[in-house]
């Protein structure tokens, strides 16, 4: 019983290990999505603007605080000098210094103060559906980077399997030629098709390679570490849309534009932050400070000599501006360009937005009648190929009629997997527009 204990303890504790320390066998979608978005150093660059954003936010609600400024001062003097505490000309060397207290606090600045509040406000809730839509632009990519791998995975299948009907065919052959029952001119013509199809091997090698290595890197891994990845379904229900119905729920649901909508507040309190400049200023000052001198009486008493001399002070400070070159006035004008510019990429963003909404529609309906005609053209042609290997067998055809009827066969096998993947992927992107993705 002891042992059979021990044995269950070890079999937890290895497979707690094997669950936290080692990356799974297989990731789906969901999966590389969220690792994406927890390790991607592009987002997490991004991410630091949400933070910036927040401290500038903050500083601009302390602004609202009085300043308080410390000063101490100390000076060696020789031959003829006054003496700081006694304001008289003495003719000796002697140590001489200040210290003092300065408060400053804002009372009326044209509302300055409030209209940055209002801003960085602004700015910060900008920041923020900048950065979701960042995100989001980032799932798309994963997405993208994910289907494209499966695409690259099954062009390679594709191609394993053409290649070997192309060797046994040429190995029959080849047996054929020996015994001087073949054709030399199929024979070498079959050859042929067997170096393209093992270069075309070699290049479908390349792009799952080139492609893995695009997802490893959006997951902040190496290619190594990225394990294989799971199939995703093709039977897609999806919901239709027009090109106008998607684009206005793209309009609705898209952070970007809720951004541009922050942008637009916080351009304008940047003209009522300039314009404050053109109203006076009140400020509230008070002081405190006291001289010191080594030649004092009370000597070198730091203590003594603050109560001996202090010195304080309140004054109400008023600053009119008058006349500033044309400063203030060129601050408002370029602070009304920054608020023109920004409706204007609003009103571009919208406008890329049109056209991509109606061509992802578009393309939604294209992509199905694509699949269902290469579906369709498939059965033809591989009932084609299946007739011109019977033939080709029978010694009754040639080899140009068989591998037409096999690269016809095998060239709709690979647009049928290429345009089902930009199927799935296009459902992505009208999910997107929807505001209905969901990874």
């Amino acid at each position: 019983m002891k042992n059979f204990v021990i044995l269950i303890v070890i079999f937890t504790i290895s497979y707690s290990t094997i669950a936290v320390g080692q990356t799974p066998a297989r990731l789906s979608l969901g999966e590389c999505v969220r690792l994406a978005v927890e390790h991607n150093p592009t987002l997490k660059q991004t991410e630091l603007n949400l933070y910036r954003n927040e401290v500038n936010y903050k500083q601009a609600r302390y602004n609202r605080l009085p300043s308080l400024e410390g000063n101490i001062e100390h000076g060696y003097n020789e031959g003829r000098s006054v003496n700081a505490t006694t304001n008289q000309f003495v003719n000796t060397s002697f140590f001489s210094g200040g210290q003092s207290l300065y408060l400053s606090a804002p009372i009326f600045n044209g509302f300055q103060i409030l209209h940055d509040i209002r801003r960085r406000a602004s700015a910060r809730e900008a920041g923020k559906f900048e950065f979701e839509g960042a995100v989001n632009e980032l799932k798309l990519d994963v997405i993208e980077a994910y289907v494209l791998v499966l695409t690259a995975q099954d062009m390679l299948l594709q191609a394993e399997g053409q290649l070997a009907v192309t060797r046994e065919n040429v190995d029959r052959m080849e047996i054929m030629q020996r015994e001087g029952a073949a054709d030399p001119g199929d024979f070498y013509d079959l050859k042929g098709q067997l170096r393209t199809d093992q270069n075309m091997l070699e290049t479908n090698k390349q792009v799952l390679y080139d492609r893995r290595l695009r997802l490893a890197g959006l997951l902040n891994r190496t290619i190594d570490e990225l394990p294989e990845l799971e199939p995703l379904p093709f039977a897609i229900d999806q919901k239709r849309y027009s090109g106008l119905e998607l684009y206005h729920t793209a309009m609705d649901v898209l952070p970007q534009f809720k951004a541009l909508n922050w942008r637009i507040k916080e351009a304008q309190q940047q003209i009522k932050v300039a314009k404050s400049d053109y109203y006076p200023s009140l400020s509230l000052a008070a002081s405190i400070q006291s001289r010191f001198s080594s030649i004092d009486e009370s000597g070198f008493n730091y203590g003594q000599q603050f109560r001996n001399y202090p010195a304080k002070g309140v004054s109400l400070n008023l600053r009119i501006p008058i006349f500033s070159k044309m400063r203030i006035r060129t601050q408002v004008k370029l602070a009304k360009l920054d608020l023109d510019e920004v409706k204007w990429e609003q009103e571009i963003q919208e406008n890329a937005l049109r056209e991509e909404t109606a061509k992802a529609v578009f393309s939604m309906k294209t992509l199905r009648e694509n699949v269902n005609n290469l579906r369709e053209q498939e059965q033809s042609y591989q009932e084609a190929f299946r007739i011109a290997q019977v033939h080709f067998d029978a010694g009754n055809s040639n080899s140009v009629i068989f591998l037409t009827a096999k690269n016809k066969l095998d060239n709709t096998r690979n647009a049928l997997v290429i345009k089902q993947y930009e199927w799935i992927m296009q459902k992505y992107i009208n999910d997107y527009y929807a505001g209905t993705l969901s990874l």
